[in-house]
């Protein structure tokens, strides 16, 4: 089942009712001059076990313990945002697994030519992504990031993961002159720091529930990172929310701002139409399989993690 993204922008009271998130609006509640009815038809609920992650953008939010427990026991991504309404914190459950003990093991035990083997698979299928990007996107050669995927050893030693990202920031944004990726850059960094933490989140909570730890990557290893193993993860994932964007910049949207309406879009993010092994799903159900792919090659069941495929 597709689980559903919620975002709140805007003051709220959420608690919990009969396992149902109960969503109230303060200023509907304190006015007065409304009538009962009104009131009790701005009331919403939302079934816990259909909701996959939740934004919070807005500091008069106020949320119960018992919505924040009945969230994440059913494996909820919970994004905090800051008052420029970017995502600054997540918080995801303790144990996703029944068989956590064991899974933590199989990825604490995992031998360094088998985390540089996987290294390989994930920088070689983000650059055939991003080549599938850049050709339906923009009218620019690509035979060369196709010769670097191609090319990419055990634990990348050759950096071709920078060799492609310098052509491909460079080709991707032609019309924004002086446009290079830099978190605290020029637009559209700003989406691609929004797209990215919230794929971030759902990788994140995808390794979670496949009782994974999301903290010890395979390549990622910056001793202040909690998620290093969803930046490694999370990699050939990276083009959709590149994809999205440059559709965004197309349909002439102000971009200097994170309005509504480009949050909007880009909390389609865990919905977008991603194909594994050649079948379709949205992006958070791809990620599942992804994770679940990687705890088998952890555990000797499997060789390749199921990466997406552009």
């Amino acid at each position: 089942m597709i689980k559903s993204t919620l975002y709140f922008g805007n003051p709220a009271y959420l608690s919990l009712r009969n396992n149902q998130l109960i969503i109230k609006l303060p200023e509907v509640e304190k006015n007065d001059t409304l009538p009962d009815s009104f009131k009790r038809d701005t009331v919403r609920s939302k079934p816990i076990e259909d909701i996959g992650v939740v934004v919070l953008d807005h500091k008069q939010i106020t949320i119960t313990s018992g919505v924040l427990e009945a969230l994440l026991e059913n494996n909820c991504a919970v994004i905090t945002c800051d008052s420029k309404s970017m995502p600054v914190g997540l918080m995801l459950p303790l144990c996703g697994n029944t068989t956590q003990n064991e899974r933590f093991r199989d990825q604490l035990d995992a031998s360094l030519p088998l985390k540089k083997q996987l290294w390989q698979q994930t920088i070689k299928m983000k650059i055939e992504n991003q080549a599938t990007v850049l050709s339906k996107s923009r009218n620019c050669g690509i035979k060369n990031m196709r010769v670097w995927a191609n090319d990419v050893r055990s634990g990348d030693p050759d950096n071709l993961e920078a060799r492609a990202a310098a052509y491909y920031w460079k080709n991707l944004f032609p019309k924004i002159e002086g446009f290079t990726r830099d978190r605290e850059g020029l637009p559209p960094n700003n989406l691609l720091n929004y797209g990215y933490a919230i794929l971030r989140a759902v990788v994140a909570r995808g390794l979670v529930s496949s009782g994974l730890l999301p903290t010890l990557g395979i390549h990622h290893h910056n001793r202040y990172n909690a998620y290093c193993l969803a930046d490694d993860i999370m990699e050939p994932y990276r083009p959709y929310v590149d994809k999205l964007i440059v559709n965004i910049i197309n349909s002439n949207c102000n971009i200097a701002d994170l309005s509504k309406e480009i949050k909007a879009k880009l909390l389609t993010i865990p919905t977008l139409e991603v194909s594994v092994n050649g079948k379709r799903s949205p992006l958070m159900v791809a990620v599942s399989q992804t994770t679940a792919s990687l705890y088998k090659c952890f555990s000797g069941e499997l060789r390749h993690i199921a990466y997406p495929e552009m």
